[in-house]
This record gives C-alpha cells, structure tokens and sequence, in this order.
C-alpha cells in the first residue's frame, strides 16, 4: 500500500459520518435506502460519502434494480488495518533500518 493510498483511506474515515456507514456494513450488505434510514441527510449526499469510500477502496457498490447496495471491502480494511499497526510500531523491517535512516516517500513497510 502506497503512502498515497493510505492517506485517502485516512482523509475517508475522518468524517464520523463515513465511519458510522463502515460500522453498520460491517454487519454485512447495505441498501443505500436502509441506510439512509440512520441518517439526517439526502440522497445525494450519501451518494458523496459512499464516494469517497468506494474511492479509498474501503466499500463495494453493486446496482440491484432500483437501489443501489453496498458492502464492506474487507480486504482492504484489514490491509489498512496492518499496515497501521506498522506504522505505529516499531519494527525490525522499519523504514529507518531499511532505508539506512533515509525517508522513502512511496511506499509504507508492509507492502512495497
């Protein structure tokens, strides 16, 4: 996972909005019109959110007939999940020991 990616999987979850929608598709598929049924906005406006999460990766849109359903993509939740805990902890393949102290701007340590 690209720094890149991994920052707009961050800027995503920065709206509570947006993490309450990952919670309630944690519990499995969505209609957009239940969805909406936990929230005090428009149409148009879960159509932002869902957006900027099917963008960052983080959720699956399917068109069934008239409505549109999403899903959690869990795949990239639990490499997003991963690569944070890498991040945030030391270890023996960290950036510093592999880069010789030098900053690599592209990629985070889990994956290059």
């Amino acid at each position: 996972m690209t720094y890149e990616s991994y920052a707009k999987i961050a800027k995503a979850l920065s709206e509570p909005q947006r993490v309450k929608i990952l919670d309630m598709l944690s519990c499995g598929e969505m209609c957009a019109c239940d969805i909406l049924e936990h929230f005090d906005f428009t149409q148009p406006t879960l159509s932002h959110h869902i957006k900027v999460l099917t963008e960052a990766g983080l959720v699956i849109a399917e068109k069934k007939g008239t409505w549109h359903h999403y899903s959690l993509n869990e795949e990239t939740a639990k490499q997003y999940i991963q690569e944070t805990v890498h991040l945030l902890t030391h270890a023996a393949d960290c950036i510093c020991i592999k880069e010789g102290n030098k900053t690599d701007k592209t990629n985070l340590g889990v994956l290059q």
